[in-house]
């Protein structure tokens, strides 16, 4: 049986709370930045593809439809499910738990300044001419300015403005995905009502 849109983005909501706060309760600690980029990066949005799947799947099985409803049933669930979270994430974060979200950054500049330590170590291995390796130490010693105290202290990637320009790379996810599912699944054609019999 087919779930409403509605339900299933409810559905969504509510799971990806759960991994937030089992990443929350389980790995805040020294890895919390990396687990967290892992589960937005690889579980989240397997999920929220399954989810879209099965919204349209469960429909197509007993209706058919045309693009709009298949696009639809697939934007829909993920939007819901995606707004809810992000509004839910961003409020503990900022209000409820605002130690958790001081981790969080701090260990997004140490992540940030630890790749490029890595890029300057890697690209000095390779370079041969003292021209570009006294450009090299130039622009480490520019990139390393990022990272100096005063700089850090006033660094926040956890602000709403921030929150926004993640949901609208996320929104582009759900955008391409059920385009890709509102055309895959638009492939029976609509049938037409029979007239009442008299």
């Amino acid at each position: 049986m087919a779930k409403s849109p509605t339900t299933l983005g409810i559905i969504l909501f509510i799971a990806t709370m759960i991994i937030f706060f089992v990443v929350y309760s389980f790995f805040s600690g020294i890895e919390y930045f990396d687990t967290t980029l892992k589960v937005n990066a690889f579980v989240l949005p397997l999920i929220y593809a399954v989810t879209a799947f099965w919204s349209v799947k469960s429909r197509w099985n007993t209706h058919k439809m045309g693009f709009r409803e298949a696009f639809k049933r697939a934007f829909v669930p993920m939007f819901i499910g995606g707004i809810l979270s992000i509004v839910s994430i961003f409020t503990f974060l900022n209000y409820i738990d605002t130690d958790a979200k001081k981790l969080l950054n701090y260990q997004y500049v140490t992540r940030q300044k630890s790749e490029l330590d890595k890029e300057y170590k890697s690209a000095k291995k390779i370079l041969k001419h003292q021209k570009d390796i006294d450009e090299l130490e130039q622009k480490y010693k520019e990139g390393l300015e990022r990272f100096d105290p005063k700089v850090v202290k006033g660094k926040d990637m956890l602000t709403a403005s921030h929150f926004s320009g993640y949901f609208a790379a996320i929104l582009i996810f759900y955008v391409i995905l059920s385009v890709f599912f509102g055309a895959f699944f638009r492939t029976k054609t609509i049938p037409q009502e029979e007239p009442n019999q008299a």
